[in-house]
């Protein structure tokens, strides 16, 4: 069992969860938190930690960030869209059990303080930034780390809130160069 909580926006994700791992979950029923689902996560939060896994979509950032702004010592994990999209549509409801598992193995912290590790020159160098396949290349790339997708801004700052090392960097740029 997953010694944290796990937050996520629906009754349906809940249900797509369990599918994958043995832990509790809050649904947060999307944007505008009821009082009493705050204080469930906040009691959550304070006593064993929680995990945020949001709809890889604006929607799930926008509900992700507002989590995050509340509960900073929250970890972070990221279904990628193309794991998490079926039937026209994007949630974690539509992920597989092993997506989620993949998720849920690569947890972020995210950190108050943003590192200067990586900068634009690291992500031009590595064609995730100024080029026309760039937006594909961050999406990989992100799977690979953990770190979700976002634009070359976006990513910048997860990179470096996030906590990624240069071997992790490295490693991922290695791993999508040779197509693995």
């Amino acid at each position: 069992m997953i010694r944290e909580v796990i937050v996520v926006e629906g009754k349906s994700d809940i249900a797509r969860v369990r599918l994958a791992v043995d832990a509790d979950l809050i649904a947060t029923e999307g944007f505008v938190l009821r009082a009493e689902t705050l204080a469930a996560i906040r009691y959550a939060y304070e006593r064993r930690g929680i995990i945020i896994l949001t709809d890889p979509d604006g929607a799930g950032e926008r509900i992700r960030r507002y989590l995050a702004a509340r509960f900073p010592e929250a970890l972070h994990a990221f279904v990628p869209k193309e794991e998490a999209t079926a039937h026209h549509d994007v949630g974690i409801e539509q992920a597989s059990p092993e997506a989620i598992r993949r998720a849920l193995a690569k947890v972020r912290h995210h950190q108050d303080e943003a590192r200067t590790e990586f900068t634009g020159a690291d992500m031009r160098a590595a064609r995730l930034a100024g080029t026309p396949e760039a937006a594909a290349r961050r999406a990989r790339i992100g799977a690979r780390l953990g770190i979700g997708y976002g634009n070359a801004k976006r990513m910048l700052m997860r990179l470096n809130r996030y906590g990624v090392t240069r071997a992790e960097w490295e490693q991922a740029l290695t791993e999508e160069r040779d197509g693995d």
